[in-house]
This record gives structure tokens, sequence and C-alpha cells, in this order.
């Protein structure tokens, strides 16, 4: 069995790692990944949550599922957007969204 620290641990980098990612990343698609790592730290702490809190239970496990399930859609959401705002300003830059006007 892996111990709860480390899981945690990896938890808390992939977190951080995500959230310095998506602040100093200006590429679309490269703050998308780095939003997708700190939602995948996020499942991690569902399902360790769960393995600490409820031993024998599945909640924290089902959550994750649901989580992933969310994610997913959320993705395919936002590489349709990207791919939007890429075909109108030829480029993948946020600086490019910027030009934008309501």
């Amino acid at each position: 069995m892996i111990p709860v620290e480390l899981l945690l641990g990896l938890s808390t980098l992939l977190f951080f790692i995500g959230f310095f990612g998506f602040v100093t990343r200006r590429n679309l698609i490269a703050m998308l990944i780095s939003i997708e790592l700190v939602l995948n730290s996020v499942d991690i702490n569902f399902a360790v949550f769960n393995r600490i809190l409820y031993p024998g239970e599945l909640e924290g496990f089902f959550f994750s599922l649901f989580s992933i399930g969310i994610n997913a859609a959320e993705t395919a959401v936002a590489i349709a957007i990207i791919l939007n705002v890429y075909r109108r300003f030829h480029s993948d830059q946020v600086n490019s969204i910027e030009n934008m006007k309501l």
C-alpha cells in the first residue's frame, strides 16, 4: 500500500505545478493543460480522503469518476472555444482574446 502522506504530497505537487503553469503561460492550450493538472490533483484528493475517512466504502472513488467525466466535458468545450479563437485571430495566445469586443 502507498502511504497516504505520499499521495497527498503528489496531489499538492500537481496542484502547484498546475497553478504555476496557469499563471505563467500565455498559450491557451498550455493553460488548459495546467487546469487539468489542478483538477487531477482534486481527483487524487477525493480518493485519498475516501481511504482515510471511509476505508470500506467507495464514495470518494465515485466522486472521482464523476469529476473525471465533468473534466472531459470541460476539456471538449474549452478546445472548441480555443479552435474558434484560433480560426478568428490566427493565434492561440491570450493577448489575441483581448481584441474581442462585446
